[in-house]
């Protein structure tokens, strides 16, 4: 048998990439040719370097955007102006831990939008060229390989673009299903498997939504997998997974709400794959939640089994042991092996060296290996 690897979706955008996704995001003149050689030749390179490395299903590396949860501002109309971020509850009380990791991982210089009027998709061309720029990458270098692109959950949008229009939570999802449904079933008809990310269903507890008690957390939540199932329902469960996290950095993390409070929300979501934190110190030992938990015969565990805070390689030793564990709880058939989140969050940002990237994606592949021995 063969264990598939994945990660979670974003790459290292790399110093020529870098500052064209920042102009473009600015609102600042670049030349969109010279933009779409450079990020058709980042794209290509990323997924030489995966298909090299051994990973089963590759991404894109999102390389053509300038993060995860901003870039639908290009896309969509209804949002303006910049909304500084407030720092993560873990974080407030600790400044000096702030400025040290802004000074290692970089600075966060994308626009941070706000919804200030009606959001209605306006231009999908950014996913097109996306679309054929992955696969010419895949065409030139994983012929027949199985791939996947990232799109932002409905929920995701909220906690991130923050609503300075709507009535209410449920209002601005509604609008949201209907804008962001045309890029998710896109993906799907290119012929990709379609990932939605959905930090909203955890990390926004302690960031985008921390001035909610828990239990409005919780209400917001079930909004949120109600409007993800709504975008998502002509799509087969099969053809999504979702990524659910904490926060891709090294932070305390002492404020993050426990898996076994959501879990029961995050299984009541339409995709099949499952992608969630489960190697850095703070969640490892919560596959026990897994464990305990009724999971769907049709849902597949994704685990995080390498940290994307951290240039430690993981031991291939190590990996194949946390497989195990979960191979123990679903079956072999019903894992695959991936990472904790991206390597590349946003442009700019992040604290992985490029090559221990493909380091440590080399590593998952031989841990997958060793625990497919084994079982």
């Amino acid at each position: 048998m063969t264990i598939a690897t994945t990660h979670v979706g974003s790459l290292p955008r790399g110093p020529e990439l870098t500052p064209l996704l920042l102009a473009r995001d600015h609102g600042e003149p670049y030349d969109e040719i010279a933009f779409d050689e450079v990020v058709q030749a980042a794209v290509d390179a990323a997924v030489a370097a995966q298909v090299a490395a051994g990973v089963t299903i590759v991404s894109d590396g999102e390389l053509g955007k300038v993060g995860y949860s901003t870039y639908m501002i290009e896309r969509l109309e209804g949002f303006g102006g910049h909304t500084d971020r407030k720092p993560a509850l873990d974080l407030a009380p600790l400044p000096e831990l702030r400025a040290k990791l802004a000074h290692i991982m970089g600075a966060q210089e994308f626009t941070r939008a706000s919804c200030i009027a009606p959001v209605k998709l306006v231009n999908l061309q950014p996913l097109h060229d996306d679309i054929r720029r992955f696969r010419t990458a895949l065409d030139r270098h994983g012929e027949g390989t199985r791939a996947f692109m990232n799109a932002a959950s409905p929920g995701l949008i909220t906690a991130f673009q923050v609503n300075r229009y709507y009535p209410s939570h449920e209002a601005y999802l509604a609008d949201l299903v209907t804008a962001m449904s045309p890029e998710y079933e896109a993906i799907v008809e290119a012929g990709f498997e379609l990932q939605l990310d959905c930090p909203d269903l955890a990390m926004a507890r302690h960031t985008g939504y921390q001035e909610m008690s828990e239990a409005e957390f919780l209400k917001a939540i079930e909004a949120n997998v109600d409007a993800l199932n709504a975008a998502t329902a002509n799509i087969p469960p099969e053809k999504m997974r979702m990524h659910v996290c904490w926060g891709n950095y090294e932070g305390p993390h002492d404020h993050d709400i426990p898996l076994e409070r959501i879990v029961q929300i995050v299984l009541k979501a339409r995709p099949a794959t499952i992608l969630f934190e489960a190697a850095n110190p703070r969640h490892e030992h919560e596959w026990i939640v897994w464990r305990d938990a009724t999971v769907p015969e049709g849902k597949i565990l994704a685990p995080g089994l390498i940290d994307t805070c951290s240039n430690y390689l993981e031991h291939p030793e190590l990996i194949a042991q946390r497989i195990e564990r979960f191979a123990g709880i679903v079956g072999a058939d019903r894992v695959v092996a991936s990472t904790d989140c991206g390597f590349g969050t946003f442009a700019g940002y992040g604290k992985i060296d490029p090559a221990v990237t493909w380091a440590k994606l080399r590593n998952l592949r031989e841990g997958a290996d060793i625990a497919a021995a084994r079982l």
